[in-house]
């Protein structure tokens, strides 16, 4: 019945009776049959307020919305809320059976590491025997059974569909991805977290948020709404980690590399070999490499304790473990162990870390040579720094396309261009071609080499005028490793 789905929902007025049986939600104009519950949502581009009368016509019973329509059909149930798209993520939890308060779910929000710690955290607790569920930007997972991602998180009907799914295949555990998007747009709201995770904030999405101060007002207030039930664990090291926590009512923990914390790591080997890290005190030798993944592990640790786990065998298990694919993703060639690194940094921060690491790999006078473009009709401010810090910190540079989308790949490169210095000019090279980049880039490497490919990592394409053209930059540099060596 529409007024059970409409629990906790800000309600301004009602048209009719709240007494009727509804078969489906909707925030899609198109997809309404008999018996549904179209919700209208003001968007960026589209506001759904103007699909209502298509809507009832296509046998919608009950109508959400911001602003009564100036007629109403007798009959249909018009209920006017204070916002839609808040509105469409309570009654999405209610329709559902609230999914989220049957399951352990924990969420990871910042601006690096979340598809990491998530996708960690789900191999972690699968690893331990528990049946988990997983939403990522790379891929949901419910059980073994992989599901294509198409967004970060999904929208609020899809997400309690995926979550109602997961509880009843038997997960007890989801651990998901929650950007700045999501929360802005509501899409989380209703959902009951165990835990939250507060990974680091650094410059991205100004194209959406309009400013650093708003993207940070963003991801605090999710944290803000926890319940005191819940936990909530931030890296410390991050100058907003402390403020990220200082209004919530849950449990509060800290993880840090340079400070006292709940959870405190120290690197004490940082190879191509993997990170010999001491945790708590204890030491311990992982797979995966970089400050950056320190910091990712430590966040999967801390969850781990705050969820009840063993500390030891978290720690076990923990040491066994890869990270996500195209994240620090790397390959060798076959002669001259030419080192190939895959990875998804598309934020100057991402790509300094990613740099930071490999510095820090290098043992002699190995090249590093760098791959790197920006996306289209994203935010183009960082396009400039992103080109400054590849330039600061490789030996080569290779400035190519990432997904242009709508815009021409030139002038992003010409953007990404404005920001090297006099000095670093004789340092970079521009081919838009990205297949043509990689081969350069390899073409121009010697042994024991490393040659960097970022901003696209798990992608399987590549976005140009609204179309997806089959591109994976991993299978690229293998391919081109391979023809380097015949």
């Amino acid at each position: 019945m529409l007024n059970d789905i409409l629990y906790k929902v800000n309600i301004k007025s009602v048209n009719g009776s709240t007494s009727v049986e509804v078969k489906d939600l909707q925030t899609d104009s198109r997809k309404i049959t008999a018996g549904s519950c179209f919700i209208a949502l003001v968007g960026t581009t589209v506001d759904g307020h103007q699909f209502i009368d298509k809507a009832v016509e296509d046998g919608a019973v009950a109508i959400i919305c911001e602003t009564m329509p100036l007629q109403m059909k007798e009959g249909i149930t018009y209920v006017q809320v204070e916002n839609s798209a808040a509105a469409a993520g309570y009654m999405s939890h209610n329709f559902y059976g609230e999914p989220s308060s049957k399951l352990k779910l924990v969420g990871v929000t910042g601006t690096n590491g979340k598809t990491t710690v998530a996708t960690l955290l789900r191999n972690l607790f699968t690893s331990l025997g528990y049946t988990c569920g997983l939403i990522s930007t790379v891929q949901n997972q419910v059980g073994n059974r992989v599901i294509e991602a198409t967004h970060t998180t999904p929208d609020a009907i899809s997400l309690n569909k995926l979550l109602r799914e997961m509880l009843d295949e038997g997960c007890e555990y989801v651990f998901m991805e929650c950007s700045s998007h999501a929360i802005q747009q509501h899409r989380i709201t209703g959902l009951l977290f165990t835990g939250a995770i507060f990974t680091n904030i650094t410059h991205d999405h100004l194209d959406y948020h309009k400013t650093f101060e708003e993207y940070i007002r963003v991801k605090k207030s999710w944290f803000d709404a926890l319940p005191r039930s819940a936990f909530a664990i931030s890296n410390a090291d991050d100058k907003r980690g402390t403020v990220m926590l200082q209004n919530t009512a849950a449990k509060k923990y800290f993880y840090s590399l340079k400070t006292m914390a709940d959870f405190k790591g120290k690197i004490l080997d940082n190879s191509l070999s993997g990170l010999h890290l001491a945790i708590n005190e204890t030491d311990v030798h992982f797979k995966m490499i970089g400050e950056f993944n320190a910091y990712n592990l430590l966040a999967v640790f801390g969850t781990a304790v705050c969820l009840g786990q063993d500390k030891t065998t978290v720690l076990q298990v923990l040491s066994g473990l890869s990270g996500a694919e195209g994240r620090f993703d790397y390959i060798l060639s076959a002669n001259k162990h030419i080192v190939g690194i895959v990875d998804y940094a598309h934020t100057p921060d991402a790509l300094l870390n990613v740099l930071a690491t490999i510095k820090n790999l290098r043992h002699g006078n190995e090249q590093v040579i760098t791959v790197v473009g920006c996306g289209g009709n994203r935010d183009k401010t960082k396009r400039p720094v992103m080109a400054e810090v590849a330039c600061e910190y490789s030996d080569r540079v290779i400035f190519t396309s990432d997904n242009p989308r709508n815009e021409d790949p030139m002038e992003i490169l010409k953007e990404m261009e404005a920001g090297v210095n006099i000095a670093a000019r004789k340092k970079y090279i521009t081919i838009a071609d990205r297949k043509e980049a990689i081969k350069t880039a390899v073409s121009l490497s010697d042994k024991e080499d490393i040659v960097l490919v970022a901003g696209k990592g798990h992608e399987k394409y590549q976005e140009i005028k609204g179309v997806k053209h089959d591109f994976d930059d991993k299978k690229v540099l293998r391919e081109m490793f391979e023809l380097l060596e015949k």
